[in-house]
């Protein structure tokens, strides 16, 4: 019998609980052992609720259980999530978690802390919710060269980029009714401004290239200025507007970014709409590799951590060694990341063509029907190169081709 302790008792935490309950038999069949919570940690006590019989208050009562062999933390937070994993690790105990926010910033480390007590530290929830990416990245793909991770990595973000682009909507009102759905925060700014996004590519980078990239050192912008003209250029040219978390391998570098990216019906992420993700991993040897599902959602995510739990609940006392160093992964500077260009400048085109194509070189003019503003498309230029343009002319928006 293998015992776990469940630290947070949320939306996560309780479906932890609930999977493990109520696909014990498939779980023991699978696992060749039964797992039995032994105990929850919350702050909150709940009665009515059978996990009440085993609520705990105080982290020590789990970290000194010497029966406890696996700490699943759902707690979310850098802090105190970050000084119980450490200490369940350093006392013996494996430790998975969902917390992306944790792992991106201290993975490396309470990975070599697993490391050093032959435990695991494992954390598929933390990027994709219910979608298997980073075990598939770390086994499935490990004889591959990963040469780009391009992903839909936030469902409220795509739920509102779907929502603008069929129904017309502006953001706010969006972003207000994805609020009430229960897609978006009370407090969205983590979502919409890309945070969330940037802490899963840093996490699905650093695996990939075995090194640390912090999410700080990545260029991340959100949603927000999207507007409903920015939606009628994209249908115009047989485009719809998705925001990405992506890093790509050119020679001995690479470029990371989150940001909103044009994608035509050729790319293979054009269909995933609504509060889905989809997260694609090209290889030098297996090509492009699609996993595509629920990003979120307590069963999703849960789901996926109990995988973690069976996968350590089979390998007690064995390491499952990750290569994720503590050696900062050097990016290429932005200005060298190149790119195509939608963009809209303030005036007609007869006006503002002539300064436009001064600065921008050739361009495709793209006639949404507004009369007060000119779009067009570049060729494939660096960001240094837009970024010197752009100020020649009044620019009112850009977005990115996803190449």
């Amino acid at each position: 019998m293998i015992k776990v302790s469940v630290l947070g008792y949320g939306t996560v935490g309780s479906g932890v609980v609930e999977i493990l309950r109520e696909n014990a038999d498939i779980i023991t069949k699978r696992t060749g052992e039964e797992i039995v919570v032994k105990s929850v940690l919350d702050l909150r006590d709940f009665p009515g609720d059978p996990v009440q019989d085993i609520i705990v208050h105080d982290f020590e009562e789990i970290k000194n259980d010497t029966e406890v062999q696996i700490v699943v933390e759902t707690m979310g937070g850098l802090h105190p999530a970050y000084e119980f994993v450490k200490a369940a690790l350093e006392s013996g105990k494996s430790v998975c978690t969902s917390n992306k926010a944790l792992v991106a910033a201290y993975g490396p480390e309470l990975l070599e802390i697993a490391q050093s007590h032959n435990v695991n530290f494992l954390f598929e929830a933390s990027v994709g919710g219910g979608i298997p990416i980073i075990r598939p990245l770390k086994i499935s793909l490990a004889p591959d060269e990963i040469l780009e991770i391009s992903g839909i990595l936030n469902g409220t973000t795509n739920y509102i980029l779907t929502e603008m682009t069929d129904k017309g909507s502006d953001f706010d009102s969006v972003l207000k009714e994805a609020q009430e759905k229960g897609y978006a925060e009370k407090d969205p700014t983590a979502d919409v401004e890309g945070y969330d996004a940037c802490r899963k590519i840093a996490i699905l980078t650093s695996l990939a290239y075995g090194k640390q990239l912090d999410f700080e050192d990545i260029y991340t912008e959100g949603i927000t200025k999207i507007t409903d003209r920015d939606i009628a250029y994209a249908k115009e040219i047989g485009a719809k507007v998705k925001i990405f978390g992506s890093s790509k391998k050119s020679g001995d570098k690479v470029s990371a970014m989150v940001a909103p990216k044009l994608i035509t019906s050729s790319h293979p992420l054009y269909s995933v709409d609504g509060v889905f993700n989809a997260i694609l991993v090209k290889g030098n040897m297996v090509g492009d590799v699609m996993f595509y599902g629920q990003g979120a959602g307590k069963l999703a995510t849960a789901s996926a951590v109990v995988s973690d739990i069976i996968d350590e609940a089979k390998h007690v006392n064995v390491n499952m060694k990750t290569l994720w160093d503590h050696e900062k992964l050097a990016l290429m500077p932005l200005d060298e990341v190149t790119s195509k260009f939608l963009v809209r400048v303030k005036g007609n085109r007869e006006s503002v063509q002539d300064a436009v194509e001064k600065a921008f070189g050739k361009v495709t003019p793209v006639d949404a029907g507004f009369d007060d503003e000119f779009g067009f498309v570049t060729e494939e230029i660096t960001e240094g190169a837009y970024a010197g343009a752009a100020k020649q002319v009044e620019v009112i928006n850009k977005i990115r081709f996803d190449a």
